[in-house]
């Protein structure tokens, strides 16, 4: 099993969500909510208002987010809905827990909060130069008070 930090659409309670819980798709198991170790800018981007994370480390904020286990299979679907690696690109990143719910076999195998665990996480460095002026958030709902609401992909 693979872990994964989702900080956008994929999140619980918005759009993408179900996607996670597919079984079709593969496995997915919430872990728990933690942020970026290190500042990241998370901005809203396309006409589709789409949230982006810019591969650009040490400039934004620390973007909060969850955390999964994912089989193979996840990982593969997972891949190919995120576009990686022409749209997004899958790279590790450094996750600093705030919460943890994952069952371990053992206690000594949870992590603490305010601990660090690598995640992969779907980021960008091919997006249109502008976007890194473009506001950034440290937290995405797609009904954010930011006003730019998400299209699905099934309205494109």
């Amino acid at each position: 099993m693979a872990r994964v930090f989702v900080y956008g659409t994929l999140k619980k309670g918005q759009p993408n969500h179900s996607f996670m819980t597919t079984r079709t798709n593969g496995r997915a198991e919430f872990q728990g909510r933690g942020r970026t170790a290190d500042l990241y800018p998370l901005v809203i981007g396309s006409k589709h208002n789409i949230p982006y994370l810019l591969n650009v480390p040490g400039k934004g904020h620390h973007v909060t987010g969850e955390i999964y286990s994912v089989d193979d299979q996840m990982l593969q679907f997972l891949d190919e809905f995120e576009g990686c690696p022409d749209t997004y690109q899958r790279t590790p990143v450094r996750i600093e827990i705030l919460e943890w719910e994952g069952k371990s076999s053992a206690p000594e195998e949870r992590p603490a909060v305010n601990s660090i665990m690598e995640c992969f996480v779907y980021s960008t460095t091919t997006y249109p130069p502008e976007w890194i002026n473009l506001p950034y958030y440290d937290n995405y709902d797609s009904l954010g008070k930011h006003g730019l609401r998400y299209n699905p992909r099934e309205n494109r």
